[in-house]
């Protein structure tokens, strides 16, 4: 009788202990493993990657709760890279991404154009899912076209159509069609400013560019584009981490030339530039949500990435200075006037067309 009693009581122990938890309390077992790849940690990328969280967030993934993310930033002096620098950083970017692949995560994020042109390949042989975002161009990094990555990649881009950025741009100073910018060897500066170029045509409109070292002073430059033949007309400011050395320092003395010649500065990215009077462009917050949503389709659904097309901020966000247009005794046609709404910090936002 003791005998059965035993077996009774082991039969019953383990009954108890697979009874199953709550869903509650499930669903607050760390479930997904998120790697984060970028190079620097600039504003612009920690908007992005707040942008991403929040997607997840939205979607029932948070951290505390079904999600781990350790994030890497590869270190890399902007102002001083030169060939041996950036050489160092892609082999940094390729040991972190087969470290990452030896992990075996749930989802990769790579945040900028580098981290993911770096990376892919080795996350790809591996099968770890790849989500991008903060990338200018997805051509640029090896996609197949701006909507197709191709195997084992999505995510989500900046691209803005500039020959519509540049028809707004238009519309607000109808009078300047000659436009000058100036760029570093910064893969997303080079790419912005052929894209200008291409879509300045487009409209009769002309871009004159002057490369610079991230060490050098920007004012040189301004007044060779100022000063040479017919002069340009205005200021256009590239995606370029050069823009964000030294406190704004470049934007700044922008900024400042242009109030004293009276030549308005435009930016064609949604990135804070002292001193510009028009901003076109997608926000980084909004496509990192975009990539956000992708990923949450991959971890829950377990969706293939080629099956997700890159996604894109569709109406670009307009934003005027009102102060820097009345330094420049500048007034906004009529028709975009009516079409104004109050934005954050004393600006207004255009409605795009």
């Amino acid at each position: 009788m003791k005998i059965l009693a035993l077996a009774a009581a082991l039969c019953c122990g383990p009954a108890l202990a697979i009874e199953p938890l709550p869903l509650e309390a499930m669903e607050q077992q760390p479930g997904f493993k998120v790697e984060v790849l970028q190079v620097t940690d600039i504003e612009p990328y920690q908007e992005a990657y707040a942008g991403f969280i929040g997607a997840l967030r939205a979607n029932q993934i948070e951290a505390g709760r079904n999600l781990r993310v350790n994030r890497v930033k590869v270190d890399f002096d902007a102002e001083r890279g030169g060939f041996w620098s950036k050489l160092g950083v892609v082999m940094r970017i390729r040991q972190e991404a087969q470290r990452i692949a030896a992990a075996r995560p749930d989802l990769v994020l790579a945040i900028g154009s580098p981290a993911t042109k770096y990376a892919r390949g080795i996350l790809e042989d591996a099968k770890v899912p790849l989500v991008f975002t903060a990338v200018a161009n997805p051509v640029d990094v090896g996609c197949v076209s701006l909507a197709d990555c191709g195997p084992g990649v999505t995510g989500s881009t900046l691209y803005t159509n500039m020959r519509d950025a540049l028809t707004m741009v238009h519309r607000v100073f109808p009078n300047a069609s000659r436009i000058g910018m100036v760029h570093t060897d910064d893969e997303n500066g080079v790419a912005n400013v052929a894209a200008a170029a291409g879509g300045a045509r487009e409209l009769g409109m002309a871009v004159t560019a002057r490369q610079v070292a991230k060490t050098d002073n920007i004012v040189p430059a301004l007044k060779a584009l100022h000063q040479q033949g017919e002069g340009v007309q205005m200021f256009a400011v590239p995606l370029d981490t050069y823009y964000g050395l030294h406190r704004y320092e470049a934007a700044i003395d922008l900024g400042d030339y242009g109030a004293e010649h009276k030549l308005p500065v435009v930016t064609l990215a949604m990135v804070r530039v002292p001193g510009a009077a028009l901003y076109v462009g997608a926000e980084f917050g909004a496509v990192g949500y975009l990539a956000g949503t992708q990923a949450a389709k991959i971890l829950k659904n377990h969706t293939k990435p080629e099956v997700l097309p890159v996604l894109r901020q569709e109406k670009p966000t307009v934003l005027v200075d009102p102060a820097r247009l009345a330094a420049l005794d500048i007034r906004l046609p009529e028709a975009l006037l009516a079409r104004r709404t109050q934005a954050r910090n004393g600006y207004w936002q255009l409605a795009w067309e």
